[in-house]
């Protein structure tokens, strides 16, 4: 049960790590100061909440590893994030895409985790909540104001979050340690989250003028059982290098 539970934090602690590193890759280079402040804002977010799930796990763990180690010194294959969070920033409207597929997911399964017979993991979604609330309103926006904006940009959103949709699918799909949390009562099963999703999504894509891709299409899978794209490597190796080359190092 420990070992579940463990590894079920780590992997909430690197979906929220690894996007925010991905948004933190924008930091001078926003398409308007506002934009940039904004993402720059989100990433401290998430990353403040992957600190939170680190610390948990790491005293549930308990031999010693701090959550500096756990972000900072662990392979690719240890890393059990989503798929959807380790894609490239690609365009802004690909950044958009990825963004709100993911907090519209994360706010309905922190609403969730507040409820969790776990007490601690209660009080860090109910505290998470407040943040990715305001992520979910801003996403949600700006997909409504970029679809329903000027030819070229309805265009390039859609095309999006159409190349993003098949990495949504990974988000609903339980394994062994997703079923003992729900069976403890400490986390809902991933597929009970999909309805309420689905018709946000479809809400702000209505509201944007934007095409739904098929709700039956093929979807990626893999990542939280430790098998991710080639781009994740890439991306830890940036992240890591302070700690890899001088490790212990602290500011």
């Amino acid at each position: 049960m420990q070992d579940d539970k463990f590894n079920y934090l780590m992997r909430l602690g690197d979906n929220a790590l690894i996007l925010s590193q991905r948004l933190s890759q924008w930091c001078g280079k926003g398409p308007a100061l506002e934009e940039d402040m904004a993402l720059t804002n989100v990433a401290l977010d998430l990353l403040g909440q992957a600190r939170l799930w680190f610390s948990y796990a790491a005293e549930i763990e308990g031999t010693g590893r701090d959550e500096d180690q756990l972000a900072f010194l662990r392979d690719a294959h240890d890393f059990h994030n989503l798929l959807l969070v380790e894609q490239p920033n690609g365009s802004y409207a690909d950044t958009l895409a990825r963004q709100f597929y993911f907090d519209a997911w994360h706010y309905f399964l922190q609403q969730a985790l507040a409820r969790s017979s776990d007490a601690r993991i209660a009080e860090i979604a109910e505290k998470s909540l407040k943040e990715v609330s305001y992520h979910v309103r801003r996403s949600g926006d700006l997909i409504v104001r970029l679809g329903d904006g000027s030819p070229e940009s309805h265009d390039r959103m859609q095309a999006a979050l159409n190349d993003l949709w098949m990495f949504t699918g990974e988000m609903f799909q339980a394994d062994a340690v997703d079923h003992a949390m729900t069976a403890s009562g400490i986390a809902p099963e991933p597929a009970s989250l999909h309805a309420a999703w689905l018709a946000h999504v479809r809400e702000i894509f209505d509201e944007a003028t934007l095409a739904l891709p098929p709700v039956d299409a093929w979807m990626q899978q893999g990542g939280r059982q430790g098998v991710h794209t080639e781009h994740l490597g890439y991306l830890l190796a940036e992240m890591q290098f302070l700690q890899r080359a001088y490790p212990g190092a602290q500011w």
